[in-house]
């Protein structure tokens, strides 16, 4: 049988994820994530005389995903970060498993790779008021020209980074203080309160972005990454430039976008008492995740069973 060439196969296995993730059986977000990593790992192999699928061996898979790259500022990176790495790993993977399912090739060029290793994953912080004041001082440098002071008013609204990463000013309503967000993956669309502060820095981040964009024209708040895993990327990119200069991130001390979620889910809780409004504002399905992030010890109560 004729060799099939990796440019060739490539757009089908594409259509077969994004099929997929119609189905609901892969999120689009790792289907661009994968795609694109595929196609840099097809112009890799390209580079290096490697056309078709059996002929990408051990070597060159492991020198792909070893290979230097670039940061978000477009600067050289000779080291990789690991998860940078892993995610080369998987996306190369998913590319061989599908062209093995498909016919197309026999090669398993991953199978004898090296574990990549992770290192300890830093504990995350319990964020109380002063912390969150200190956040909002750290995001206002540089506003509204800056994207950060928008990016925190819209997390202690109540939103995840994926719905931030989707942000427009056709979203708010400064006037009846509130964002409405469509949702995202595991998330329910819904209107979230703004608090004085976030009128505030999302009015001016508005007549920033408007000012010189046509008439009408919705224009994105926080990142205009072109596809939705690098701006959900940009968005935690984002808050971890709030939360280094804030002093709060540190060598050994992690501060997550999550950690703003706990924030707010323990306020909501605390200030209405019910779980419920915890999940709606949140826009989550499950109480338990509701009570998870408020850090509150829950369990729904047992029914008798004849």
């Amino acid at each position: 049988m004729a060799k099939i060439r990796i440019r060739t196969v490539l757009p089908l296995i594409t259509r077969v994820w994004l099929d997929r993730a119609v189905a609901g059986h892969m999120s689009l977000e790792t289907v661009d994530l994968y795609t694109q990593i595929c196609e840099r790992a097809e112009r890799y192999a390209r580079v290096h005389g490697v056309l078709c699928f059996d002929d990408f061996t051990h070597a060159l898979a492991l020198s792909f995903i070893e290979a230097p790259g670039n940061d978000r500022h477009q600067g050289l990176l000779l080291n990789p970060a690991a998860g940078t790495q892993r995610q080369r790993r998987a996306g190369l993977q998913a590319l061989f498993t599908e062209a093995r399912a498909l016919g197309f090739t026999t090669a398993a060029p991953l199978v004898d790779l090296p574990p990549i290793s992770r290192s300890p994953r830093k504990k995350g912080v319990r964020l109380e008021e002063g912390d969150i004041q200190q956040l909002r001082f750290q995001a206002e440098r540089g506003m509204p020209a800056t994207r950060h002071a928008a990016l925190l008013a819209l997390l202690l609204a109540g939103w995840h980074t994926a719905e931030i990463a989707k942000a427009t000013t056709d979203d708010l309503d400064l006037t009846g203080a509130s964002a409405w967000t469509g949702g995202a993956t595991r998330t329910y669309g819904r209107h979230c309160p703004l608090d004085e502060w976030a009128v505030i820095v999302l009015r001016l981040r508005c007549h920033h972005l408007l000012r010189s964009a046509a008439p009408g024209t919705a224009q994105q708040l926080v990142t205009g990454a072109s596809s939705a895993y690098r701006a959900q990327a940009s968005v935690c990119s984002g808050f971890g430039d709030i939360a280094r200069r804030s002093g709060l991130a540190t060598a050994r001390r992690r501060v997550e976008p999550k950690d703003i979620t706990r924030y707010v889910a323990r306020t909501i809780l605390e200030e209405t008492g019910q779980l419920s409004e915890v999940a709606r504002r949140l826009g989550l399905s499950s109480l338990d995740s509701a009570a998870s992030l408020a850090s509150l010890e829950w369990l729904p109560e047992e029914t008798e069973t004849a």
